[in-house]
């Protein structure tokens, strides 16, 4: 062999990859990464799916409202109730005027909402009801009695402890029979929420398989949501696997799916939990297996009902459907229409001082983000000198020299905000709810700042949660957003009326000095920012 033909056979050696195990072990975990990304790429493009069919305006229509409302058992117990106090009253032949009836029949119905009495529940057993019966019966009959003596019809002790006991009685009679024909219907399958469970696992096989052998819990399962086929997770197959994540606008769009069980899915945490916010958003019914679910017991209160042994937490529906949305809207405009009639006076002020001092142009008009992130022109008093399209870009900072007396003064006071009551009559905004942004700074928080995308679930507001608990002026955007989504999420007319109350007291607080605010274009520096 030539010394030409031995140096290249030593300089082709060490390229040869040999079949020895360490080589293939590599090429094992190389495979195993790049599947586990092209895993997670998937995942990710299939929760973005979701979001993206949570954030669009939800569809109306007659039949979508039908089959909402059709099986709403809690209707039943509600005229079920309501009866009970009617016969009550009838029984013992006391006359008694409908206003004090009025009275007993809300007292009865407000402390039985407050109880989760005509909610659907997994379980129904009236020996559960009974400390709310009788609590309920009792005051019912009380403020029947007080409003009687009101009104000149002063009732016996004997009649009201008749009636109060004979509330008690046709409530728990009332109650037995209704949860009886409900039980029924749900065993014949009359009455039943198709359901997805998601996660194959044991604890998912187990839910599914309690289900179909116990059809009176009114969970009717069709299919499991994993990445991972129930073959290969626990060796059983009690429902077949729909697919990943994904999968859940399929099975809610042609299955009819509304009701969700998580239970401890094969996707990280961090994606099942933007899975599960999305379902709420869709305003489906989710029930969640907690951790260490072991530890836990049935508990009415917090929303924590069992399904054959296991915990399961009842989240909260969406709180801006229809229903409450409507009111929430009525409410805008009602406030909005009496503000501009009661401050118009005010606000001619204001307008004058701003002409004189600036001259023309007394409405500043400016572009914000509203809701699902549409655009609308939001009104304000102008409080500093035009600088054309500068302001799109540029921060307004507190001192500002740009900004007049006049200004200073309606910007400390924000009295320059009062025409944005206008942008809340013509639906544009909400009297409470989230401050709208500028298109560039929304799109780059979205990129900066968690769960910032998500505030976009609801109207701007000319007030909100984070500005009366002081989080305006120099403060953190992250923390905005965090009470902003804690407001969305745990959304009341009341929450709605406490925020207005404590609006003004909050106008006349100084806002603290920031803790770690948000900059644009300067990542975790700090700016003073004026919404």
């Amino acid at each position: 062999m030539s010394e030409l033909s031995v140096n290249t056979a030593r300089l082709e050696a060490p390229l040869a990859v040999a079949p020895t195990a360490r080589n293939a072990a590599i090429l094992q975990a190389a495979r195993a990464v790049l599947a586990a990304a092209l895993v997670a790429r998937t995942n990710e493009a299939a929760i973005r799916a979701v979001e993206d069919a949570a954030d669009r305006p939800p569809a109306r229509s007659l039949r979508r409202l039908i089959v909402e409302t059709v099986w709403r058992i809690g209707a039943l117990f509600l005229a079920v109730d309501a009866a009970a106090v009617v016969t009550a009253w009838l029984v013992p032949g006391t006359p008694i005027g409908i206003l004090p009836l009025a009275m007993s029949l809300l007292v009865l119905l407000a402390i039985a909402t407050r109880a989760d009495m005509y909610r659907s529940r997994l379980e129904l057993s009236v020996l559960d009801d009974i400390p709310s019966f009788v609590v309920g019966a009792a005051l019912a009959v009380g403020c029947a009695a007080g409003t009687g003596v009101l009104l000149g019809n002063v009732p016996t002790l004997r009649t009201c402890l008749a009636v109060a006991a004979w509330c008690f009685v046709l409530l728990m009679v009332g109650r037995s029979l209704a949860y009886a024909a409900v039980r029924r219907l749900r065993r014949s399958r009359l009455i039943s929420h198709p359901v997805v469970v998601v996660g194959a696992g044991d604890v998912g096989q187990r839910l599914a398989g309690a289900m179909l052998a116990h059809p009176e819990y009114g969970l009717a399962p069709v299919g499991f949501i994993d990445t991972a086929t129930a073959d290969t997770r626990s060796g059983l197959n009690v429902l077949p696997t729909l697919g990943g994540l994904g999968a859940l606008l399929r099975a809610q769009e042609e299955l009819g799916i509304r009701d969700v069980v998580f239970a401890f899915a094969a996707q990280p945490d961090v994606q099942v939990v933007r899975a599960v916010r999305a379902c709420v958003r869709m305003n489906m019914q989710v029930f969640v297996v907690p951790r260490y679910f072991e530890l836990f017991g049935a508990n009415r209160r917090a929303h924590i009902e069992a399904l054959w042994g296991v915990p399961l937490v009842r989240l909260r529906r969406w709180p801006l459907r229809s229903g409450p949305a409507f009111m929430k809207r009525s409410f805008d405009v009602v406030v909005s229409a009496l503000s501009l009639v009661l401050l118009s006076p005010l606000m001619a002020a204001c307008a004058i001082a701003v002409r004189l001092e600036s001259g023309r142009g007394v409405i500043f008009k400016q572009t914000r983000v509203g809701r699902y992130g549409k655009p609308f022109v939001l009104y304000k008093f102008r409080s500093m000198r035009p600088r054309g399209n500068e302001g799109d870009r540029r921060w307004s900072i507190d001192g500002d020299p740009g900004v007049d007396r006049v200004g200073r003064f309606l910007r400390r006071t924000s009295l320059d905000e009062l025409p944005q009551l206008v942008n809340v009559l013509r639906g544009d905004m909400s009297i409470v709810g989230p401050r709208p942004e500028r298109p560039y700074f929304a799109q780059t928080f979205a990129q900066l700042v968690h769960r910032y995308g998500d505030r976009l679930r609801l109207a701007g507001g000319l007030t909100g949660f984070a500005q009366v608990n002081g989080l305006r002026g120099d403060t953190s955007i992250q923390d905005r957003v965090t009470f902003d989504n804690h407001y969305i999420d745990n959304w009341s007319l009341w929450t709605d009326i406490k925020i207005v109350l404590r609006t003004l007291p909050a106008l006349a607080r100084r806002a603290p000095k920031p803790s770690a605010a948000v900059y644009a274009g300067d990542r975790g520096q700090g700016a003073r920012h004026r919404s």
